[in-house]
């Protein structure tokens, strides 16, 4: 028998959050399940993130907060460059008609994300209230997408949530091999190079594993929000010269 879960907050809008120590814990049906209810408008989204809560939920359920612990977290300096990727980087950055844009097309980007499944699911959790909630947030100036263009052509991307120096990514799509990874090859640089320090990933996976991510508890990852939630936000654009943050000897080895 599963031990027993603290009540689930149902919010009315604009009510805050609980304490995310009252999310459910690792043994619960829905580990990291804070609260339900509430609205996905920009001053809500924004009051969650910065304390380390988000919204995921399904078509036909009602908004569900969550707030894992331990919580996913790559640290942009571990990100690690394989061979083979570090040499489709190189080509794509030697290539001319390929090139990085951020915030040029956010509503394509997260509509793709909406249409390709996460592995092991057969649908979407960006359901329309999710595109329209996250749309506001990015004319707020505080959702971005950063996106993988060849020849005048949108093959990959992904969307995240910024505030101050915190940085939380949200989901990825591709159309062309490698183009979701080489988008978030172009965000890590970005961030290394505006002295970002990491990139909430929210659940483990393998592939994020790969790549260099891990596992913190949910204090201090909280810990590192707030810190980032001090500092004024950086110019959201890509120059090519960020490239050089991957390319230089200091890199993680795989």
């Amino acid at each position: 028998m599963l031990p027993a879960q603290p009540p689930l907050a149902w919010l009315a809008p604009g009510e805050d959050f609980p304490p995310v120590t009252q999310s459910w814990g690792a043994d619960s049906p829905a580990p990291g399940l804070l609260a339900a209810g509430g609205v996905l408008d920009v001053e809500t989204l924004c009051r969650a993130y910065g304390r380390g809560i988000f919204p995921w939920f399904s078509e036909g359920q009602p908004i569900l907060w969550w707030s894992p612990d331990p919580r996913m977290l790559l640290q942009v300096e571990a990100f690690r460059l394989h061979p083979s990727f570090k040499k489709s980087l190189r080509k794509f950055g030697n290539t001319g008609g390929c090139e990085i844009r951020i915030d040029s097309a956010f509503e394509q980007v997260i509509s793709a994300c909406a249409t390709s499944p996460r592995a092991g699911q057969s649908g979407t959790w960006i359901v329309p209230d999710m595109i329209a909630a996250y749309g506001a947030l990015h004319r707020a100036g505080y959702a971005h997408s950063v996106e993988t263009w060849i020849d005048g052509c949108l093959v990959g991307g992904l969307y995240c949530v910024a505030l101050g120096k915190t940085v939380f990514g949200e989901s990825m799509f591709s159309r062309a091999s490698e183009a979701s990874k080489i988008a978030l090859a172009a965000l890590v640089c970005f961030c290394r190079h505006h002295g970002i320090k990491q990139i909430d990933c929210q659940q483990n996976t393998p592939h994020l594993a790969s790549l260099g991510a891990r596992e913190i508890s949910r204090a201090a990852f909280i810990e590192q929000i707030t810190a980032g939630l001090r500092c004024g936000p950086p110019h959201w654009n890509f120059q090519p010269l960020y490239w050089n943050e991957l390319f230089h000897p200091d890199s993680p080895a795989p």
